[in-house]
């Protein structure tokens, strides 16, 4: 198991190698650039500074060939995978949050602002304030939440974080924290797929679950999942084991149950399975791209893009990564980092004139990762996911999970999330 994380991590140096010996003969800019920066490098704009922001504009400044613009309204990174040690009272929130200024020291320019629009035609990105042109756009904006498929859930927004954006953390952890104080019922659900991270309300639910035995809370989490078994279905199995062996008595499961509405006031949510009143509630919800996206005319729900350059199907100039992607391809953090940096590298291959398409039926890998579902302070189920694709036809996944929860597992995902974090910003 330890030898998957430490090949994963071998790989993304020497993919940081192919990149920096690719970037080392450019030396002449592709024809047709629509725009230069001052000092004549192409300009990349990168939207959204989570991991496959990172991976991407990381890679493209260690170039030193295009000049990079981070367009990200945060002035800090905070990480969402391991954030269930957080919400359990394990770490303090700092230890997701790291500084920026790492990038900033690679030379890219860094704006603090939201991307209100794309002007396609013009190759610019339209911010409040101004208008950043490019000659390739990489945008990895991550989700936003489909408020209207619960109804009552705008009424009581403020009530009911979902936890699954930067910075949403601290609401979460509220809740988690009167529930553990107080007693009584807490809500977690899991939406039907694609959302970002499926195996989070299982984890959330386990790791509130050990502080309620640590602590003596008296209730229970009831677990209302949309799904007929945890997602995805390879985690199934360990999954129900944790629950089933060490949570039996504070963990409702409730499979295949729908969510109708929310009275956030009275604190009741309806489902397909009847009322349920609560004290506390992480209601997860359906998710989607953006509307960037959407107003851009790069997908509906999600991003339609070309597999494997993750190129936009609708614009050659434009890629787009991370979790706004309408792929079966793993919506992880890790998955999102690996794509950033393949497509750093086909940027600066196109530029240099190298890009190349592989032909039809040609079998090639897609960016990997690894996730993690904790089940206890010290214990974990790692999940380790291959994608790979005949040119022409859907991507598979090929998955290798943990048959149980162990401590080997729990250390490898605080190693690995050094490791990556360190990758982004270190």
């Amino acid at each position: 198991m330890q030898n998957y994380v430490n090949n994963h991590l071998q790989n993304h140096l020497n993919r940081r190698l192919i990149l920096q010996s690719a970037a080392a003969g450019l030396t002449v800019l592709a024809a047709g650039c629509a725009t230069s920066a001052k000092d004549g490098r192409p300009r990349v704009v990168v939207i959204g500074g989570g991991w496959g922001g990172m991976g991407a504009a990381r890679a493209l400044a260690e170039s030193n060939k295009v000049a990079v613009t981070l367009l990200e309204p945060n002035e800090s990174f905070i990480s969402c995978p391991m954030s269930a040690l957080f919400y359990a009272g394990h770490e303090q929130l700092s230890y997701l949050q790291r500084s920026y200024a790492p990038l900033d020291k690679l030379g890219i320019r860094r704006v603090r602002e939201r991307a209100i629009g794309i002007d396609r035609a013009a190759q610019m990105v339209v911010t409040a304030t101004q208008k950043l042109p490019y000659d390739f756009l990489v945008l990895s904006p991550g989700i936003e939440y489909m408020e209207e498929s619960l109804p009552g859930y705008a009424q009581g927004r403020d009530q009911l974080p979902v936890g699954f954006r930067a910075f949403e953390q601290l609401a979460v952890k509220q809740q988690i924290d009167t529930f553990l104080s107080q007693g009584g019922n807490m809500v977690i659900t899991a939406p039907k797929p694609p959302y970002r991270c499926p195996p989070a309300p299982y984890e959330r639910a386990m790791m509130v679950a050990e502080q309620m035995k640590l602590r003596g809370t008296k209730g229970k989490i009831i677990l209302i999942d949309a799904n007929p078994n945890p997602m995805p279905p390879p985690i199934a199995k360990p999954v129900l084991h944790a629950m089933q062996s060490l949570y039996a008595d504070q963990i409702e499961y409730m499979p295949n149950t729908e969510m109708r509405s929310v009275d956030a006031a009275r604190k009741v949510l309806s489902t397909s399975k009847g009322d349920i009143s609560y004290r506390a509630a992480n209601i997860v919800l359906p998710m989607r791209a953006p509307s960037l996206i959407r107003e851009a005319k790069l997908g509906e729900r999600w991003a339609s893009i070309k597999l494997p350059t993750f190129q936009s199907s609708a614009d050659d100039k434009i890629y787009v990564i991370g979790d706004s992607v309408g792929t079966p391809l793993p919506m992880s953090g890790h998955v999102a980092f690996s794509t950033g940096q393949q497509v750093a590298n086909d940027i600066l291959a196109t530029i240099l004139g190298k890009a190349v398409r592989q032909p039809l039926g040609t079998e090639v890998t897609l960016p990997a990762g690894i996730c993690w579902c904790k089940v206890t302070k010290s214990n974990a189920i790692m999940i380790y996911v291959t994608p790979s694709m005949e040119i022409g036809q859907p991507p598979k996944n090929k998955f290798q999970v943990d048959p149980q929860h162990n401590p080997a597992s729990g250390k490898a995902s605080r190693d690995w999330a050094q490791s990556m974090w360190n990758a982004m910003l270190g």
